[in-house]
């Protein structure tokens, strides 16, 4: 059933993305920099861009803290602490995406951010920015890279960490320089599919981030992703049949794509991983 509703879901993108690419170049929508539909450009290349940044945010925060937690969970935690924070990050992953969202407009970037990089740096800080979405969607990541990862981290055969410790390796050498570097393939492939998790993020980002298309490094600055960009125009009073409408289908089949990308690529690592230790 999976399997049709992909089958679908890739028809209707397809069909939808072609009636576009017949009133707008597909040449213009690649490699346009500009995107103002209003205006008749439909440069996916600041959206893609948008998107990207705030996964690059996320995952600079996220991955290091979930492989942090894993690494505890994993060689250092007893089970009677595993047992408490383990359900910790399962309310975390559980709380829904809008109440994120709420909680970066209205906190982290009123009363983290602007504190900080505004009233002691000077920088501007907008109401919404690229930084506190990009935080938020770190935050929900962080159970899924911790639970795969810790997974991964314990299927590390015994025999090596009992001949490093044999060594006279301390618990930090052995999880630091024996067991993640063992179990680094496993690893790569948890951070790809958060990072595909975090390219994905819909309602938190539409919340946080804007919705101004903006090609910039500026993470104090507003913008807006691929997934904004599709609630916008599915909220909105667009004209069915014209190209603004259909755009959604060609901005939502690019999106389809990069997550596929990015799971391919997990799905490849992770069967290397199963290969070695199975």
């Amino acid at each position: 059933m999976s399997i049709l509703t992909t089958i679908a879901i890739i028809a209707v993108l397809v069909t939808g993305a072609m009636e576009f690419f017949r009133m707008i170049p597909i040449t213009d929508f690649l490699t346009g920099i500009e995107w103002f539909p209003s205006s008749g450009k439909y440069g996916v290349v600041v959206l893609v861009w948008d998107t990207i940044l705030v996964a690059v945010v996320a995952g600079v925060f996220g991955l290091p803290m979930g492989l942090a937690i894993a690494i505890y969970l994993s060689e250092y935690a007893t089970p009677r602490t595993r047992s408490i924070v383990k359900p910790i990050l399962e309310i975390l992953a559980g709380i829904p995406t809008i109440v994120y969202g709420f909680f970066a407009l209205t906190f982290i970037t009123p009363v983290v951010l602007q504190p900080i990089f505004h009233d002691l740096l000077g920088f501007h800080v907008g109401q919404f920015n690229i930084l506190s979405g990009g935080l938020v969607v770190g935050v929900m990541i962080i159970p899924m890279v911790s639970s795969l990862s810790e997974d991964v981290l314990r299927a590390v055969p015994r025999s090596l960490r009992e001949a490093s410790y044999a060594l006279g390796s301390t618990r930090l050498d052995v999880s630091l320089r024996v067991v993640v570097p063992a179990a680094l393939s496993g690893i790569i492939a948890a951070f790809l599919l958060a990072i595909s998790r975090a390219i994905g993020e819909t309602m938190a980002v539409t919340l946080a981030v804007g919705m101004k298309p903006n090609l910039t490094l500026n993470v104090l600055d507003s913008a807006q992703t691929m997934t904004s960009f599709i609630v916008n125009i599915m909220s909105g009073d667009v004209e069915v049949g014209s190209p603004e409408e259909k755009s959604l289908y060609a901005v939502g089949l690019t999106l389809f794509l990069m997550t596929l990308l990015m799971n391919i690529l997990s799905q490849m690592v992770l069967r290397r991983f199963r290969e070695v230790y199975q």
